[in-house]
């Protein structure tokens, strides 16, 4: 419901700061829009693309400047810091606010890649939203968070509390709640992108677009990889062949990358997931393969979409994986082992339950290094680009 602005750019500035340390990305992208740019791995993609490769970057995102008694959203902050640090680099950075799945915000990211970029080289579509309006029909979707064919009983946690305790979920209405999730988070709107895009003559010659999904460890499949949002995850996938037909003839590549699990809004509000994301990040802080969106987004360009000889490596589904820190088979033993052993006393202990409540305030701009939270702060920042 809040957010603090200079949280917000000290957040960004250490994500610059380590895309920088990394070097530059050789033959990195040089024009790069990113559908969903405002947080998450959107934001850290579009820091990545800018700070690592010096590229041009558009922005699309759907969030809400400050008013009269009321904060703006963090991702806007995110936005405005991000220009900001790109403007002072002497870099390109534009955003455009608004809903990415009407036509209307398609048309318009358009007119500003033709005006300003003439084309683009990296389409990167990172888009969360629990709703849709379908720009053709205007048909409202609604997706949900459901396992299918049974109800799925497991540990949770509370993770302002620390309380852990079993939670059941009931199982899908197949017949209304899987083509609305897959309606909202499928991969309808980025091939309805793509399409639009190339109509218009915007994407360059090797074009590639990458967007993103999840897997996760088996004891996450009944609510996640096997409920409502896998189904619409296998959508998304399955979106990938229909978009190298699509690019072909300007020798494009389509790709969906399988990230790590990490505190985001959205894996928040995911039962089982809190509590399964503090134990990993115990075990992997441990192994010192801990990664945030930043360095799961620094790894992807530098050592996936953009290798030395040009080749991406995919696994045998055609699927970039930088998730495999995460999925190594020690340190899925060692989470597998804590959580059978997991109670609300020794959560503190065994988990990295203070971790993940950090990294949940950092995404609101609080408990941030270096901030005086006691000093007042301008709420009233502005996204350079976007006309108030």
């Amino acid at each position: 419901m809040t957010a603090h602005p200079d949280g917000a750019l000290q957040s960004v500035k250490n994500q610059i700061e380590y895309v920088k340390s990394k070097g530059a990305i050789k033959n990195g992208p040089k024009k790069v829009l990113v559908i969903g740019a405002s947080t998450g791995f959107g934001l850290s993609s579009r820091i990545t693309a800018a700070f690592g490769s010096d590229a041009a970057t558009v922005g699309v995102f759907f969030e809400k400047p400050a008013s009269e008694g009321k904060m703006g959203t963090a991702g806007w902050y995110n936005s405005a810091a991000f220009e900001k640090e790109a403007t002072a680099a002497g870099l390109y950075a534009k955003s455009i606010n608004g809903d990415a799945f009407s036509d209307e915000v398609k048309k318009q990211t358009i007119e500003l890649i033709k005006k300003d970029l003439g084309q683009v080289d990296l389409v990167v579509y990172s888009l969360a939203s629990p709703r849709r309006t379908h720009p053709k029909t205007g048909v409202a979707y609604a997706s949900v968070l459901k396992p299918i064919g049974q109800s799925f009983t497991n540990k949770t946690v509370d993770f302002h509390t620390g309380v852990v305790s079993d939670i059941t979920i009931p199982p899908t209405d197949n017949e209304v709640d899987i083509p609305n999730t897959v309606a909202v988070m499928g991969g309808e709107d980025w091939k309805f992108w793509m399409e639009d895009l190339k109509a218009a003559g915007v994407l360059a010659e090797g074009i590639q677009t990458v967007a993103y999904s999840y897997i996760g460890p088996e004891l996450t499949f009944p609510i996640y990889r096997n409920g409502t949002i896998g189904q619409a995850k296998n959508d998304l996938e399955a979106t990938v062949t229909v978009l190298n037909d699509l690019l072909k003839d300007l020798n494009g590549k389509s790709y969906v990358s399988v990230n790590k699990a990490l505190v985001t809004q959205s894996s928040s509000a995911i039962p089982v997931v809190p509590l399964y994301i503090s134990l990993l990040y115990k075990v992997m802080k441990a192994k010192g393969t801990h990664e945030g969106t930043i360095e799961q987004m620094q790894r992807l360009f530098a050592e996936r979409l953009y290798t030395e000889d040009g080749n991406v490596p995919l696994d045998s589904a055609g699927r970039i994986r930088v998730d495999d820190l995460e999925m190594a088979e020690d340190v899925q033993a060692e989470v597998d082992q804590l959580w059978k052993e997991t109670t609300t006393e020794n959560l503190s202990e065994i988990s990295d339950i203070e971790g993940y409540r950090k990294e949940f305030f950092n995404l609101f701009g609080f408990e941030v290094d270096g901030i005086d939270y006691e000093k007042d702060a301008n709420e009233n920042v502005q996204v350079p680009s976007i006309e108030s």
